[in-house]
């Protein structure tokens, strides 16, 4: 495999196992604008972006089934007030070897950051909950407030490789649980992307962008990188 100086993990669904609260209260609060959508469809359409532009998303992909307008704004407002009654008991994990897979990336010298589609404050929020911090388990987070355009954009993965002075996309791997991470990390020009298969999306949802490896689980990778 490639010389690896930078690893850039999505969060939830890929790092952190909250149980899709973000998605199902993404379809709650469409709900309560009228807007009936399966969870298998807010996932398909919304997953791993920033949370106005996946509700936007999806109220585009839908409207053919509805007669009446709905304002995304408002929906998205109604989404983060819930989100925090949702968050204020949440109880979130990682997943099994995600934290074990951060050291021995970090004792091999490669930089483990963090990136979302989250608010930083929902973002925060996540990491305290698992007592991770920058410069413990991780080496930086980029959140959608840090950025103009979210995914597939590459500005997050820019973000993060200007913070550790990493110009060569080719030493840089990405890895997340939708379509639209595989895209984000394209789009920046990763040597590695890295679909994997504990949250949002399947394995033939995520072959469609075509990444350089699906896993089962993140924690195979240390047996891939390192072997």
């Amino acid at each position: 495999m490639k010389d690896i100086k930078l690893a850039v993990f999505d969060m939830a669904g890929t790092t952190v196992n909250e149980d899709n609260v973000v998605y199902k209260t993404v379809r709650a609060a469409l709900a309560k604008a009228g807007v009936e959508v399966s969870l298998d469809t807010v996932l398909e359409f919304g997953a791993g972006k920033e949370k106005y532009k996946a509700i936007a998303d999806i109220l585009e992909e839908t409207k053919a089934n509805r007669d009446f307008e709905v304002d995304a704004k408002a929906v998205h407002a109604d989404f983060k007030e819930m989100l925090k009654e949702a968050y204020a008991n949440l109880e979130v994990t990682s997943y099994d070897g995600v934290e074990e897979l951060f050291k021995v990336l970090r004792a091999h010298g490669v930089k483990v950051v963090l990136n979302t589609g989250y608010d930083f404050k929902t973002a925060q929020s996540l990491l305290d909950k698992l007592g991770w911090k920058v410069g413990e388990q991780i080496d930086g987070l980029v959140t959608a407030d840090d950025v103009e355009i979210g995914r597939p954009s590459s500005e997050m993965i820019d973000k993060a490789m200007e913070l550790f002075n990493i110009t060569d996309p080719e030493h840089v791997l990405k890895a997340g649980d939708s379509q639209i991470d595989i895209e984000e990390g394209k789009n920046a020009n990763c040597g590695i992307t890295v679909g994997v298969l504990t949250g949002a999306q399947t394995r033939e949802q995520l072959e469609k962008a075509n990444p350089t490896l699906i896993l089962n689980t993140l924690d195979a990778l240390e047996g891939i990188l390192f072997s």
